[in-house]
Parts: C-alpha cells; sequence; structure tokens
C-alpha cells in the first residue's frame, strides 16, 4: 500500500517537475517543524488532547486537524476572517482516502466476493449515516468548530456534518502522518467498530441494486441529476433525480447528493417493485 502512494506522489512530483517530497509539504502546509503550529491555532486544550488521542501520538500540524474540524458555517459567518477555510477540502481527499482503504479491506477479506458485491459492501460502510455513527462514538461532534450564528445543537448532531468530519480527519491524518496511520485509523474506528458486521451485512445499497437491475435488463445506466437545491450555503438541501432511458424513476433529498442519490435509487427500485408485482 506505502508503494501504491508513493508512486501517486511520484507521479504528481513529475508532472510538477519538483521531485522533492518538501513540495508536497508546502502544498499543504504539513512542515513537521517541532510544533510550530502548536500554538497557532483556535484548538482549545482539550481538543488537542482529543486530537492526540485519536491520531495516537503528538501531531506536528494542529492547524491541518482545526481545519478539518472547521465546518463551513464558520467561513459564511459575517464575524469570521476571510482566511478561514472549512474542511469541505480535506473532506473531499479524506474521501477518496478511505475509499481506497475499504475498497483494499475488502478486496482481501472478501476473496469469493464478486465486483458488484465488493461495491455494494464499500456503499454501506462509507454512506454518511455509517460515518456518522462512527463520528459519533468518537464525540467528534462535540469538537467541531463553528460559526456564531449556526444552530450549534443540530448541525453537531447533524449526519451530514459527521460524515464530512469524519472523512476530513482521515483525509488530515493522511496528510499529516501518512497512508498507513490513515489505515490505522480506519482499523480502529471503522473495522473495529461494534457495529461493523452488521453493516456490512445489511442489505444492498439501492444505488447498486438499481445497476444490477439495468445491467439484466440491458437498460442504460441510472442517470442521476440534481433537480433542486435550497438553503444557505452551509446547510444546503439536494434534491436529485434518477432517470433511465428518459423516464424519470424516482427522487431523493438530503444534505448530501451522495444521500440525495440513495433515496432517489431507493424509490426507482419500489417503483420497479410495484411494476413488476
Amino acid at each position: 500500500m506505502e508503494q501504491f502512494w508513493h508512486k501517486l506522489k511520484t507521479l504528481a512530483f513529475h508532472r510538477s517537475g519538483d521531485n522533492s517530497e518538501d513540495s508536497v509539504h508546502r502544498i499543504y502546509g504539513t512542515e513537521a517543524t517541532s510544533g510550530a503550529y502548536e500554538t497557532d491555532t483556535a484548538l482549545s486544550p482539550e481538543t488537542v488532547v482529543y486530537l492526540q488521542r485519536l491520531t495516537g501520538d503528538p501531531t506536528s500540524n494542529l492547524r491541518l486537524y482545526q481545519t478539518a474540524l472547521t465546518h463551513r458555517s464558520v467561513v459564511h459567518d459575517p464575524a469570521t476572517p476571510t482566511l478561514v477555510e472549512s474542511n469541505q477540502r480535506l473532506e473531499f481527499l479524506g474521501d477518496s482516502v478511505l475509499g481506497m482503504l475499504i475498497s483494499e479491506y475488502l478486496f482481501r477479506s472478501f476473496p469469493e466476493s464478486a465486483e458488484g458485491e465488493l461495491s455494494s459492501n464499500r456503499a454501506k460502510i462509507v454512506n454518511s449515516k455509517s460515518l456518522a455513527g462512527f463520528a459519533r462514538s468518537l464525540q467528534l461532534g462535540d469538537y467541531l468548530i463553528l460559526g456564531e450564528s449556526a444552530d450549534h445543537h443540530k448541525i453537531r448532531s447533524s449526519e451530514s456534518a459527521l460524515a464530512d468530519a469524519f472523512e476530513s480527519l482521515i483525509g488530515a491524518i493522511y496528510l499529516d502522518k501518512g497512508i498507513q496511520a490513515a489505515f490505522d485509523f480506519v482499523i480502529r474506528h471503522i473495522i473495529e467498530h461494534v457495529n461493523f458486521q452488521t453493516i456490512v451485512a445489511a442489505e444492498h445499497n439501492y444505488k447498486s441494486r438499481l445497476i444490477e437491475h439495468t445491467q439484466s435488463n440491458h437498460l442504460p445506466p441510472p442517470l442521476y441529476t440534481v433537480i433542486t437545491e435550497t438553503g444557505a450555503e452551509h446547510e444546503k438541501s439536494f434534491t436529485v433525480g434518477v432517470s433511465c432511458s428518459g423516464e424519470l424513476l424516482g427522487t431523493g433529498t438530503a444534505q448530501r447528493k451522495r444521500d440525495a442519490e440513495q433515496l432517489a435509487a431507493k424509490e426507482a427500485m419500489e417503483r420497479i417493485h410495484l411494476t413488476l408485482s
């Protein structure tokens, strides 16, 4: 796994014309500077202890973890400095890192499973409901950094906010400590979680089931389209429709597009079952 990520880093260096690993640290601000960031954050001492307990040892970049905990409501708060960054970019990275780690784990652990089943199991593990559950086990919501005017109670218990912060934390661990540390975190807080086997054994996710239906009936793949976006920037709600061969099969509304897609696929499958029954 280390070799795989080393190749990716090497590819990035070649594209940029810089062959030193320092270039990665400059891009992401992850210099190991003997605690240079220790006093350059708004994190409380309690949060620092919490983060160090989660990551296993002291970190050289607390600012990175501060970003991982920063909800987008901070950025859109009138009282917030314009240079504050939310965890949305780290969530994007953490989502990819988590997807790769879970994919490898499932690939190695279930050698008899076909591609469709592996994809389905991965989707069940990394969807927002599961990730929010893992985050709640860590009391992650208690440590989120929120805008002054935001609804703190609502956000700290929000499925989408918790899932985003959990993925952002994985992204921060990867940048700060590397892929093995990120995998160790995933092992401790996902794979060894008391609910992990229950999640894997749950019914296949609706998007995978809809794909299997279209493939078995020689139909075009499902097409997901955002119909509407509503709400403030930090509390958006998406309504997504899924169609096949130009026919709208279902719609779903959620705070994350991927969850809205699942709900749309669920409605589509229910409609298909009614048609076939």
